[in-house]
């Protein structure tokens, strides 16, 4: 597990030149756009890469002097979506050219620093194992899904359509049953110092003893949270958490954010058009509605550390990923940018855990039941000491597994991701445990 600086150089350029594939997807109308009101404009986050990643390596770690001052101040930060106060407004951004010239300053400030390869200092809390390192290649592997979920929700007019992509709409959903899980032992987080990197919310280890339950084999798929739709469920309060059930009145929501009714016919808003609903494919909700359907159904949703055990136990101890030891890859599931949209349920059964419950890593994240909050001993990460600690309120809950656009970086049994249970706009789904 040692720092191989070459294999860094070649993540960060891999990673800049997907950056601006999705950049490029974009037409300039859509350059100061906020297609999601609790978020920053787009220029934000082309700025905001580079300068994260000068920051902390090059600045913050490195003692470097600033190239740009006014901008590195300015990209610093993005915002914790809430659903009462929006991103707020900039006195004015600046052009996309001048946004280049400052994107170009700091990758050839990153790169220098990444070829040069003294960046792994024992002892130093900005460096040991190369900390500052990994921070930056995997904030901006992560910030790529952000904005994937924000480009769905611009106008289909201002997006260009890669050459040759379809969703894969074909298939009937899958039968449906549930699967005993025996009780046993799940490890959450992992012990510092066994991993070459992971988020402070991940360490250290414990040790959780689940008790048996059961859970679907499948996601929710939108033929059975449909169900709901047409049973009222919106409607009724009897379903809803009380502060989940005002919300749904203030906003007026009826059904999932990314379907649409046009002339009594569903549809799914895509990536780059509308396609009948796909009954097959998994519904994508936020917590709150995933929370609802589930008590709807008499059931209810995983716990963090039952997913634990869902994915990654077995009869002989615990994998590496559900399938095993093998490295990801397409068979297993639909994850590293493998899609634009979801692709239907159960057609990656490799990837099927050692119970056989299938699609617990790609094609969504999985909404937990469990608040996030830091395990017994958390220690804030020297690089990056708010990218945790400013979220362990009460208001976010976790999310496991991974979305169609998760880069296989992320795909180790300890990430956690987390958003507000009321927050729509991420690809996630759920499935139901008893």
């Amino acid at each position: 597990m040692g720092f191989d600086s070459t294999a860094a150089l070649a993540w960060y350029r891999a990673n800049r030149a997907r950056s601006r594939a999705l950049f490029d997807l974009l037409d300039d109308d859509a350059y100061y756009s906020q297609p999601i009101a609790l978020r920053h404009p787009i220029v934000f986050y082309e700025g905001h890469l580079p300068a994260f990643s000068f920051n902390t390596l090059v600045k913050k770690a490195l003692g470097r002097p600033d190239i740009d001052a006014r901008l590195e101040a300015l990209f610093a930060r993005g915002i914790d979506p809430h659903e009462n106060a929006g991103a707020g407004a900039k006195a004015a951004w600046p052009s996309r050219e001048e946004v280049h010239r400052f994107a170009e300053e700091a990758d050839r400030e990153v790169i220098a620093a990444l070829e040069r390869g003294d960046l792994d200092r024992p002892g130093d809390p900005l460096l040991d194992r190369a900390e500052a390192v990994f921070t930056i290649l995997e904030h901006e592997a992560m910030h790529q899904e952000t904005l994937l979920y924000m480009w769905h929700r611009l106008p289909f007019a201002h997006k260009r359509t890669p050459p040759g992509y379809q969703p894969r709409v074909d298939g009937a959903p899958p039968a449906q049953d549930w699967i005993e899980v025996p009780p046993g032992c799940a490890t959450l987080g992992v012990a510092r110092g066994a991993i070459r990197f992971g988020w402070d919310n991940e360490f250290p280890a414990r040790s959780a003893q689940v008790a048996a339950f059961s859970v679907e084999r499948h996601d929710v798929t939108s033929d059975r949270f449909l169900e709901f739709v047409d049973a009222g469920g919106y409607r009724n309060p009897a379903w809803w958490r009380a502060e989940d059930s005002a919300w749904i009145a203030r906003e007026r929501i009826e059904h999932p954010l990314f379907w649409e009714r046009d002339e009594g016919v569903w549809y799914w808003r895509g990536m780059f058009g509308r396609v009948p609903l796909p009954g097959s494919w998994p519904v994508y909700v936020s917590q709150a509605e995933a929370s609802a359907y589930a008590k709807w159904r008499g059931a209810r949703l995983l716990t963090e550390a039952e997913f634990q055990r869902a994915a990654y136990g077995s009869l002989d101890g615990e994998r590496a990923h559900p399938w095993g030891d093998a490295a990801p890859d397409s068979t297993r599931g639909v994850f590293d940018f493998a899609s634009w949209d979801p692709e239907p349920c159960g057609t990656r059964p490799k990837g099927a855990s050692a119970w056989g419950i299938e699609d617990l890593v790609g094609n969504g994240w999985e909404w937990t039941s469990t608040p996030f909050a830091p395990f017994p001993g958390f220690q804030a990460m020297a690089s990056y000491p708010e990218y945790s600690a400013d979220f362990f309120d009460g208001e976010h809950v976790v999310m496991k597994g991974a979305s169609p656009a998760t880069a296989r970086e992320l795909l180790r049994p300890t990430f956690r991701n987390w958003f507000r249970a009321r927050y729509p706009y991420v690809y996630a789904t759920f499935r139901c445990a008893r």
